[in-house]
């Protein structure tokens, strides 16, 4: 039982150290990158995100419990029925009351934890009406963005270590990252130029394969102005670890500016200066 006590204590810990480390988190979701010693989820910026975290959250709680209880059950057998403590062994077949149990249980287990994965699924796959559609498509090895609505796009490459800002992270800032506005309803059109890549932006609870030949789409909504950084999720090739995908999320106000000024730099005329300077890197 000591035994016992101490892994109950040793749990305990643990569990009042995951929720500090996950207030921390919260304390610098503005940055929407990974932070040091981060053990947890990147802390949430969208609906879809905050339910990714509480379904995470909640299945920790059923998992811990589970694994408390088969060792709990482990530990009275190796205590009471050892050859010492039961020379006589139990001559016992068939309980029908446990068979009964241990199959009733574990399918109540599954469906409370299948209800809010089902509900939650359905949320990230139903795109509501979009405020913003934006089209990425993943190059090896970069990303280049599309705005249909607005008749323009560009590449966006990962700043050199040589070229980095202050501030800026090394492997995930970029020259031209894609630019949203606050809580509004983004979709993204998301396809591959060459071979398969993935569109992953953590801090949005968003993943979508890019797949040539084929368009997949997402959403997210960002509450909280900020810039949050992903990376292609699928191996893709030499450089699949330097495409990152950075995201800025600015007022209204900041948007329309920025979109009068994209209009003029990034026009579509014939493939756009942005994609030739990219063709000319690689």
């Amino acid at each position: 039982m000591l035994v016992l006590k101490r892994l109950i204590a040793f749990v305990a810990v643990s569990m009042s150290f995951v929720g500090g480390a996950g207030a921390a988190a919260a304390a610098a979701a503005a940055t929407g990158q990974p932070q040091p010693w981060e053990i947890g989820l990147q802390a949430a910026a969208t609906p879809v995100m905050e339910d990714v975290a509480w379904f995470h959250d909640f299945l920790l709680w059923i998992i811990t419990a589970i694994v408390l209880f088969v060792l709990g059950l482990l530990i009275v057998v190796m205590v009471r029925f050892n050859a010492r403590a039961n020379p006589v062994p139990s001559r016992t077949t068939h309980n029908t009351a446990i068979e009964v149990v241990w199959t009733i249980v574990p399918v109540l287990i599954l469906v409370t934890i299948a209800v809010p994965s089902f509900r939650l699924l359905f949320y990230q796959m139903k795109v509501p009406p979009a405020d913003v559609t934006v089209k990425a498509t993943g190059k090896q090895w970069f990303w280049s963005y599309s705005y249909p609505d607005q008749k323009f796009e560009f590449d966006s490459l990962m700043v050199q270590d040589k070229d980095l800002k202050p501030g800026e992270p090394r492997l995930l800032a970029v020259d031209n990252p894609m630019v949203v506005p606050v809580n509004k309803v983004v979709r993204v059109l998301v396809t591959g130029a060459d071979v398969i890549h993935s569109f992953s932006v953590p801090s949005f609870g968003i993943k979508v394969d890019a797949i040539p030949g084929r368009v997949n789409e997402t959403w997210f909504k960002a509450e909280r102005e900020g810039v949050y950084y992903g990376q292609c999720s699928q191996l893709c090739g030499r450089d699949h670890a330097f495409m990152p995908i950075a995201v800025r999320v600015v007022s209204e106000g900041e948007y329309s500016a920025w979109l009068d000024a994209a209009k003029k730099k990034y026009a579509l005329d014939g493939g756009g200066p942005q994609t030739l300077a990219a063709a000319a890197l690689r």
